[in-house]
């Protein structure tokens, strides 16, 4: 998968880097509660957040580094930040 980009200059760009193996926790979604309003994917610094082929917020944790701002920016509460290892 690549993502794209946008630098404070405005240039857009691709990377390819694998960095979701940083983490320490990892964002679940609880389907219960989101409304896939999308703002956890705005918030997102590595733009791991997506729209998923069935319209459902989708994270692809091989980029997310589970800084947790996605959680703490959704407004219904449906993200948790669980331990990696953890269920």
């Amino acid at each position: 998968m690549t993502s794209t980009w946008i630098s404070p200059t405005g240039d857009e760009g691709i990377y390819q880097i694998d960095t979701g193996k940083w983490r320490t926790f990892r964002p679940v979604i609880n389907r219960d509660r989101c409304t896939n309003c999308k703002l956890c994917g705005y918030y997102c610094p590595v733009s791991s957040i997506k729209l998923s082929n069935q319209q459902q917020v989708h994270i692809d944790l091989s980029y997310c580094k589970g800084c947790a701002i996605c959680a703490t920016e959704c407004p219904r509460g449906a993200i948790d930040m669980v331990r990696e290892g953890e269920e």
